[in-house]
């Protein structure tokens, strides 16, 4: 769940804001971002949010919205999986609406090229040394199958797997996540190593051809972001200071203050 928590975050920030969009359910009037392609059967934890929310209305009504919950869960999960401990300044608004097409556009892709997710994060105020930090919560989590899928049969299009993934890993990608449908929502740990523990493992892997996902992989093709990958594969410290640093950047991304958007009183739905 802790993985769960810290994407849920990402993937509602990235999309017109954080401003909570991504726990609305569709409605008449729009469809929302639950069921987006990056989404689909993939985000969780809508139900650990609900259930603060819950007790937060019952103790003090129409006071925290749904996306300061979600930015303090974020970060509690990630603290409690051995990681940083940052400031979270609170008083966002939840916004009125969700897009699911804005959902399909905005969020980066582990199969899209590298300079669009780059782009992807500075439409969002997010710099180079920010997608190789923010990039580093895969230290946590899983990924299915069909997310890395081309990269063990048939990268872009070669027939043959993709060179740069190490030899051994290859291997047994191939025999979790063999080449037919059935296998492509089996889940793959996105760091082996230390798969619930919040570290630096993930920058290691990288630096051994390790790296699960393409979009992963990919930062050590570009010298600068390498150079970084290098630095916290050594440095754990580093690394935790700088992600914390790059959270609460993250956290601001369009925010709603003021009299703009509401308290929801359910997370789910506008009041």
């Amino acid at each position: 769940m802790p993985a769960s928590l810290l994407r849920l975050q990402f993937h509602d920030c990235f999309v017109n804001g954080c401003e909570g969009s991504v726990l609305l359910d569709d409605t008449k009037d729009f469809k929302g971002e639950k069921n987006a392609l990056p989404n689909r059967n993939s985000v969780r934890g809508f139900e650990v949010i609900d259930a603060i929310k819950a007790d937060v209305e019952r103790a003090c009504p129409s006071t925290v919205s749904c996306v300061d919950i979600l930015t303090l869960a974020s970060r509690e999960a990630v603290f409690m999986s051995g990681g940083p401990y940052w400031p979270v300044s609170l008083g966002r608004r939840d916004g009125l609406t969700a897009s699911q097409k804005a959902a399909n556009e905005m969020l980066p892709s582990p199969i899209e090229p590298l300079e669009n997710i780059t782009a992807k994060f500075a439409a969002n105020g997010l710099d180079l040394k920010d997608v190789v930090v923010l990039s580093g919560a895969h230290t946590l989590g899983f990924a299915q199958c069909f997310t890395f899928k081309r990269r063990l049969f048939n990268f872009k299009e070669t027939g043959k797997p993709d060179p740069a993934l190490e030899s051994s890993l290859l291997s047994n990608l191939r025999s979790t996540c063999p080449d037919v449908d059935e296998s492509n929502s089996k889940l793959t740990p996105l760091d082996v190593s230390t798969t619930y523990m919040f570290d630096n493992a993930y920058y290691k892997n990288l630096v051994s051809n390790k790296g699960l996902l393409e979009s992963d992989q990919a930062l050590m093709g570009n010298p600068k972001m390498a150079s970084m990958v290098y630095d916290y594969s050594m440095y754990p410290s580093l690394f935790a200071s700088d992600f914390a640093a790059s959270m609460v950047k993250l956290g601001n991304v369009g925010v709603l203050t003021g009299q703009a958007g509401q308290i929801r009183k359910k997370c789910g739905s506008v009041n």
